[in-house]
C-alpha cells in the first residue's frame, strides 16, 4: 500500500483505536479464530494508558485510520524483567474491509523501523498460544519463537497462555 502515512495517535484517536481494535475482534471471530480478542473489551481508557507509557502508531490512507499498533518499551508481563534491549508489538490491527492484503506485514515493518531507530535489537510480540495461523504468520515475517507465557494477566480478561517471539533488527534482522 504505497499510500500509507504514519503518525502517532492521541487523544482525539481513541473512538477511532477502540473501532478499529473492535472490528478488527469482529474480523478474527468471523475467521473462527477464537479466544484472542473480544469486541468490546478494551475501550478509550486502555489506549490512553498505552500512550502514557510507550507509543501508539496510526496507518492513514486517503485521510482515514486503516491501521494501528502499540508499542510498548517493557512488557514484564510477558516478558519478565528485561534489560532496554527489544521494543515490545502489541496490537498489530487494520481495516480489513479497506486495505489490500500484505497491508498487515507493511505495518510490523514500520514498527521494527521504530524500534531500531530507538537503538534497540529485539522486536518482541506474542500471540495466543492456541492460535497456530497468527503464530505462522509472524513466523513468515521472520520471527523465531523463542518461548511461552502460561497466566499472562488480559485487560479485562482472565490470564491466558501466550507464544514469545521475537526478531532482531540490527542489520536488517
Amino acid at each position: 500500500m504505497n499510500d500509507l502515512r504514519f503518525r502517532l495517535a492521541d487523544d482525539a484517536d481513541l473512538a477511532t483505536l477502540v473501532r478499529l481494535r473492535d472490528e478488527a475482534a469482529r474480523w478474527m471471530l468471523a475467521q473462527g479464530v477464537t479466544g484472542q480478542w473480544r469486541p468490546g473489551e478494551l475501550g478509550g481508557d486502555h489506549f490512553r494508558k498505552i500512550m502514557e507509557s510507550g507509543e501508539i502508531w496510526l496507518a492513514e490512507s486517503a485521510d482515514r485510520v486503516v491501521g494501528a499498533w502499540e508499542l510498548w518499551w517493557e512488557d514484564e508481563d510477558a516478558w519478565g524483567q528485561q534489560p532496554p534491549t527489544a521494543g515490545y508489538v502489541h496490537r498489530l490491527m487494520v481495516d480489513h474491509g479497506s486495505v489490500p492484503p500484505g497491508t498487515g506485514r507493511e505495518l510490523l515493518r514500520v514498527a521494527e523501523r521504530r524500534v531500531a531507530e530507538a537503538g534497540r535489537e529485539w522486536v518482541r510480540l506474542d500471540c495466543l498460544a492456541g492460535n497456530a495461523r497468527l503464530r505462522a504468520y509472524y513466523v513468515d515475517a521472520g520471527y523465531r519463537v523463542v518461548g511461552t507465557k502460561d497466566g499472562k494477566p488480559q485487560p479485562g480478561g482472565t490470564p491466558k497462555s501466550f507464544t514469545l517471539l521475537e526478531k532482531s533488527v540490527r542489520d536488517g534482522g
